[in-house]
């Protein structure tokens, strides 16, 4: 399941329209709309936030604490341009944009309150943990038994029992579970409307005027579901994606970038999976997830191979179909297409399976290309990892 992610102001906006509430806060992209709005606020403290599609942002330096406008324009001109880096966004960080200013919180609690999909019960789960504040895979590696679910029906939502269960087990003050019951129910009522695939509050902090309040808020939308919700994909910021990623899906291309020499370019996501899986066992490191779908054409197979070789990391390409609906003596001829179009500067392997195989591999022999064609899949991966391998080693 692919996710369409947003920045963390526009998750707040979003579920202030289901009743979720959040702290008071601007937005900026400079120095100067920042002091403009800071007005907005009120007196009192505040918290600078750098806007980028990543966690451990405060560890980054990306969240700043103000106790006076000076120290809030400050932290603006530190946070803004800066490249943020975290353990999510990988030693090449991400250049920050805009920052959300907001009304500082005094917090008397912190807690984790999350709604994902059980892919195996294909339902929504709620996750809720004393523990806030703590990336919550931390804590169910750490403290399994802090973490407290609730299965939740897509046509009933969340039911008052239910909610009021996870407060009792969460320990929290009785006048505070009506308010953490509405919570819950307003979030659940968010993550179902809009179609997300995740919906985190953490930490959902407890004031010291008991009121429950989304101090962060992450939010992903199921990419399947988007053609239903037009204003979402408005939200999408490309800025905050890989370029080659962004291409791809310009083609209808599916395309994970990795940290491997061995471009992949597969049919089928099962089966790009697996081509992934292989090449690993044999020692070999993939650069990339890519599916080029049922359809692939030689325009299709020749953008991917592009964007493959876009990454300066790639020592050879692996290209691994299974005609189905597809013949595969259409796909060949589309490969041999894009081959003869495009300078293909690595090794080209090539394994065939399916419907008009034979056929398919007539036509790559014919060809006359330099291909290095293989028999089966294990026998394509250990090709493509012997010829890194060797490349490696002169």
């Amino acid at each position: 399941m692919l996710a369409l992610k947003i920045h963390e102001y526009q998750a707040k906006d979003l579920l202030q329209q289901y009743g979720v509430p959040v702290p008071k806060g601007v937005v900026a992209e400079s120095p100067s709309e920042a002091l403009k709005k800071v007005g907005e606020l009120g007196e009192g403290s505040c918290v600078v936030k750098a806007q980028i599609h990543a966690g451990g942002r405060g560890k980054g330096g990306g969240v700043k604490v103000c106790r006076t406008r000076d120290e809030m324009q400050s932290a603006v001109d530190e946070i803004l341009g800066m490249n943020l880096v975290t353990v999510q966004t990988g030693p090449e960080g991400q250049l920050v944009k805009k920052v959300l200013i907001e009304q500082a919180s005094k917090i008397r609690g912190e807690l984790y309150l999350g709604l994902v999909i059980d892919r195996q019960k294909e339902i929504p789960v709620m996750m809720a943990s004393a523990e806030g504040g703590m990336a919550i895979e931390e804590v169910a590696a750490t403290n399994p038994e802090a973490i407290f679910f609730e299965n939740i029906d897509p046509n009933a939502g969340l039911q008052p029992f239910q909610a009021r269960r996870l407060a009792t087990r969460l320990n929290l003050p009785n006048d505070t579970i009506g308010g953490f019951s509405k919570f819950a129910t307003c979030l659940t009522d968010a993550f179902l409307a809009e179609e997300c695939s995740l919906a985190e509050i953490n930490p959902l902090v407890l004031t010291d005027q008991n009121q429950l309040i989304a101090l962060d808020a992450k939010i992903n939308f199921d990419d399947n579901a988007l053609y239903r919700h037009p204003t979402t994909c408005e939200l999408r910021d490309l800025d905050e994606e890989n370029p080659m990623e962004v291409r791809a899906s310009e083609h209808e291309l599916s395309y994970i970038s990795m940290d491997g020499n061995i471009g992949c370019m597969v049919n089928g996501a099962g089966l790009a999976m697996a081509t992934m899986d292989i090449i690993k066992i044999h020692g070999g490191e993939p650069a990339n997830f890519l599916d080029v779908g049922g359809g692939a054409t030689a325009q299709r197979v020749a953008e991917a191979l592009r964007i493959i070789l876009s990454d300066q990391n790639v020592r050879a390409i692996l290209i691994n179909i299974f005609g189905g609906i597809v013949r595969c003596d259409l796909i060949a001829e589309g490969i041999t297409e894009a081959v003869q179009d495009s300078d293909i500067p690595v090794p080209l392997i090539v394994r065939l399976e399916g419907n008009m195989v034979e056929q398919g591999k007539k036509i790559l022999a014919d060809s006359e290309l330099n291909l290095i064609t293989a028999d089966s899949l294990d026998d394509a991966a250990r090709k493509a990892v012997n010829i890194v391998t060797k490349e490696a080693t002169k």
